[in-house]
């Protein structure tokens, strides 16, 4: 039983970064009287671990290199059986379970994945059966690692315009399955995971506070999977042999880019909202690396202590990495009620949100 938790074709480019200057941010957070909370947090891990030490018999690596490179020891990943599908709905049970709903009260399902059941149809409509939640409008959102944060603000947007009451959100990923367990410099940093949340009406001030989400299609070679769709077929031999289909990295420009994108999006974010960093009473990042993490903290100014990690026991689950954390936050009693937490996440596309709300 899983547990509850928690490029081929591209021509070299600078990583110089010019922020979007149209910022969704967005008004539309003061001109209602509602907002969303989270109401409940479920979360699944696969049972089956591989350790950094299972990276060293595969390819010329070592625990020591591994762990000051990203801070990652081990990370979770599905096994015969499993899928995306399976632990997706695994952890939307125990979110509503933990937000005391019944499914038939699911009135929208928005699942973040970059690891889709199938490409038709959508994942969020193959588990609507299993989830039990008919009465749900269901759609998938692909926004890579930053996926839960784009979605959670898409389901607010139902919530506080009264199309919906009651929705859930769902990030889950099985990277396992797109990894290229033959490339030491990605192979290293990616694990399976499912985390969901039930969102519910509560008066402004209340639940999240302000959102914002960009989007840089520009810098889209810098994390992709370039085979499996119409450029790249999946059924052509000579993309399998050239490894399309699977995950790949511009990691040192990258680094760069998700630095001051985080950055700004977070103090977007905290100047929408009147708060300044040192009220901010936890930071939960996407777990993507620890020294991106550390970084982003250090120019926000928010001290180590106010920073929640968990990558060194779960690694990069992209779009369920910060449900994870959250979860596990709150179940060791770091995360409590009335907080003010700053989530923030960085993905391919490049994508990156951040969230603000009050616990």
């Amino acid at each position: 039983m899983p547990r509850a938790e928690s490029s081929a074709t591209s021509k070299p480019r600078s990583a110089s970064f010019t922020p979007a200057t149209h910022r969704r941010g967005s008004n539309v957070h003061d001109r209602h009287a509602l907002t969303a909370r989270i109401a409940g947090l479920g979360t699944c891990l696969p049972d089956k671990i591989l350790t950094n030490k299972d990276f060293e018999r595969m390819v010329d690596t070592s625990d020591e290199w591994i762990v000051s490179r990203t801070g990652i020891r081990e990370r979770h990943v599905v096994s015969e059986g499993e899928s995306v599908a399976t632990i997706a709905v695994e952890a939307g049970k125990r979110a509503m379970a933990d937000a005391g709903v019944e499914p038939e009260e699911i009135e929208l399902l928005v699942l973040a994945t970059a690891t889709v059941e199938q490409p038709i149809p959508a994942t969020s409509a193959i588990i609507q059966p299993a989830l039990g939640i008919k009465n749900a409008t269901c759609f998938d959102i692909a926004a890579a690692c930053s996926g839960f944060l784009y979605a959670m603000h898409v389901a607010r947007q139902f919530i506080i315009t009264g199309e919906v009451k009651t929705a859930m959100v769902i990030g889950a990923e099985t990277l396992s399955r797109y990894t290229d367990y033959t490339d030491r410099a990605t192979c290293i940093l990616f694990g399976d995971g499912a985390g969901a949340a039930v969102l519910q009406a509560a008066p402004a001030g209340e639940g999240i506070l302000r959102s914002a989400l960009h989007t840089d299609g520009t810098y889209a070679d810098f994390i992709q999977m370039p085979g499996g769709g119409s450029k790249y077929p999946p059924n052509v031999k000579e993309h399998i042999d050239a490894r399309l289909p699977f995950i790949k990295m511009r990691g040192n420009e990258t680094f760069k880019v998700a630095v001051r994108s985080i950055t700004e999006v977070c103090q977007e974010v905290l100047a929408g909202a009147g708060v300044a960093a040192d009220k901010v009473d936890l930071f939960i990042p996407h777990q993507a690396n620890l020294r991106i993490i550390a970084a982003v903290g250090e120019r926000l100014g928010l001290p180590p202590e106010k920073t929640y990690l968990n990558l060194e026991h779960v690694g990069n689950t992209s779009s369920a990495s910060i449900p994870l954390a959250m979860r596990e936050a709150i179940d060791r009693g770091v995360l409590k009620r009335g907080d003010l937490v700053l989530l923030a996440a960085f993905g391919g596309g490049l994508t990156w949100a951040a969230t603000l709300l009050k616990w």
